[in-house]
């Protein structure tokens, strides 16, 4: 099973690192809405985690309550928890959002979930757009989504030539050697541009040192 915990009280699911995105969204109720875009991304979210996320416009990092990994020397390291307020010791759960792997493999991730009456997601000819939740440009042109109110959603959307999306974009076959950082690749964020094969950003000395004492 993918989704091993989902509390839409607690408004947080708990699924294994290789579930794909739109496999969280098929597993949610109605109104309730995870931290990404129902799009297909090599890796999965435990993927979407090491690279701290993909087409957000908002901190990412935030709604990763907690992570269960396997750190490069075999150790099970298990950070944060269900919990929104969940600090004992020194959490591991922000380091490891990002970290492109340098900290280990996630197994499994939990997730804050967001409320939404509606949502809406549409492709145009045009640049990135911040009043979007998330917003991404690729071949077939960028791409906005927004869940909440519907006069927001309305609002959000409401872009030149905007085109309603009907079935999440798959774009795993583009990056058949992983999604990695680079210049010219076919997608893009407002974080980076994204390659096929593409090298890690560079980690600074204090994050490789907390990698090796993992």
């Amino acid at each position: 099973m993918p989704v091993l915990d989902l509390s839409p009280g607690d408004q947080t699911i708990t699924v294994s690192g290789d579930t794909s995105l739109p496999e969280v969204y098929a597993a949610l109720p109605a109104g309730l809405f995870p931290p990404f875009p129902p799009v297909g991304l090599p890796g999965g979210v435990g993927g979407l985690v090491k690279r701290g996320g993909f087409g957000q416009t908002f901190f990412f990092a935030g709604d990763v309550l907690g992570v269960t990994f396997r750190a490069p020397s075999g150790r099970v390291v298990r950070a944060g928890g269900r919990t929104v307020k969940n600090v004992q010791g020194y959490d591991l759960t922000r380091p490891f959002v990002g970290s492109f792997g340098l900290l280990g493999e996630p197994l499994d991730v939990t997730l804050r979930l967001r409320p939404g009456v509606r949502w809406g997601h549409v492709v145009y000819a045009g640049p990135l757009v911040s009043a979007a939740r998330f917003s991404w440009q690729a071949p077939e042109g960028t791409h906005a989504l927004h869940f909440g109110h519907p006069a927001e959603v309305e609002a959000a959307l409401a872009l030149p030539g905007a085109v309603p999306v009907t079935a999440p974009p798959d774009y795993t076959a583009l990056f058949p050697g992983g999604l990695g950082v680079g210049e010219g690749g076919p997608l893009r964020d407002a974080r980076f541009g994204w390659v096929d094969g593409g090298e890690a950003p560079p980690a600074p000395a204090l994050f490789r040192t907390l990698a090796a004492q993992l």
